[in-house]
């Protein structure tokens, strides 16, 4: 499945994460795609809930980290 019809694609709608080590619990599945594996259909998850685990995992708590916002550095431009 892709975009254009051949090769391989990112995915937005299914995805595999593999963690180990930092505190992560071994052996655990969470959520479960379609037969084809191309679309999210048990324990969606978005992916601010991985980085606020990520976080957490480092000590960190996600409501109180002040994060630049993505993209380029707008060097104090509004």
């Amino acid at each position: 499945m892709s975009e254009k019809g051949d090769g391989r694609d990112h995915n937005p709608t299914g995805f595999t994460m593999w963690m180990a080590g930092g505190g992560v619990k071994g052996g655990q599945v969470i959520g479960e795609t379609d037969e084809l594996g191309l679309r999210a259909t048990e324990d969606r998850l978005h992916v601010h809930d991985l980085h606020a685990t990520i976080l957490w995992l480092m000590g960190l708590d996600h409501t109180k980290t002040d994060l630049p916002p993505p993209g380029p550095p707008r060097n104090g431009l509004p």
